[in-house]
């Protein structure tokens, strides 16, 4: 029997293991998979969080060990490349929640990873949920910047005359509307398209590696061999799914602080 046979009806199954379901309660009123492992990567975080001042205070001025130099290092990294070059002289305000958005979303993403656990992003709800944050955040920023008239006056750009400036002002205001929906769609999107492609290459490797199983024949071993290639195949695409992870907190972060950005310029 040809492996590829089964792969229709385990591509389904692959499939429905992404929806969320209740590991406390209903869908309702519970705790999904989903919200079971961001708790998870919350507390890790937390965790790290705490041993990285723990072992900051023990070394001095000096960081000592690849841990607390690995954390300090994505923390100079967040500070430096998406608070100060983007932010200027505003960064420090802004810092917390820059850091707070990438390493929740970093830790999340490479929790997702590992087999047998979800990413806590992996979540529409989640997704949306932090793009709402970020929304609200940048909408509060500039509105205390420049006040409520003020900030809707700075959707138009300046020196256009009536009635461009007003339509020009509607497709800002749509455009951002829209940031709320891209941001959701866009993290969801690549978490969820990228375990689906590694469940697939690991759906491949079982199915050509069950006949032998079944019995030893020369067709068996072969197709074992075949399933031998899937394996490789996955383990490089399991590394550009890390890769991927951080390019996705990245990226996100990196958004967010471009619209903060853009909420306290003086002229949009």
């Amino acid at each position: 029997m040809n492996p590829l046979d089964k792969l229709p009806e385990e591509m389904e199954e692959l499939v429905d293991g992404f929806s969320s379901t209740p590991v406390v309660g209903d869908l309702s009123v519970g705790v999904t998979q989903y919200s079971y492992w961001m708790f998870v990567a919350i507390a890790i975080l937390l965790a790290v969080i705490f041993v990285f001042r723990r072992r900051q205070a023990e070394g001095g001025l000096v960081p000592e060990g690849r841990f607390v130099n690995g954390v300090e290092l994505l923390v100079e990294f967040c500070r430096d490349d998406l608070c100060k070059a983007l932010l200027g002289d505003t960064w420090r305000e802004h810092f917390p929640f820059i850091a707070t958005m990438f390493f929740f979303i970093l830790v999340n993403n490479v929790v997702g990873v590992i087999p047998g656990c979800k990413p806590g992003t992996g979540c529409i709800g989640t997704t949306a949920a932090l793009a709402l944050v970020s929304f609200v955040y940048f909408i509060v920023v500039g509105v205390r910047r420049k006040g409520v008239v003020g900030y809707l006056k700075s959707l138009a750009p300046a020196g256009v005359s009536f009635p461009m400036n007003a339509l020009v002002w509607v497709i800002e205001v749509f455009s951002s509307f829209l940031r709320l929906v891209t941001l959701a769609v866009r993290l969801f999107c690549n978490l969820f398209a990228g375990h689906v492609v590694l469940g697939t290459f690991a759906v491949l490797a079982s199915l050509f590696f069950e006949p032998l199983l079944e019995g030893v024949s020369a067709v068996a071993v072969g197709q074992a061999g075949a399933s031998l290639f899937w394996v490789a195949i996955l383990l490089v695409i399991y590394a550009v799914e890390l890769l991927v992870a951080a390019i996705q907190a990245y990226v996100f972060t990196l958004l967010s602080a471009v619209y903060v950005q853009l909420a306290e310029a003086d002229e949009h």
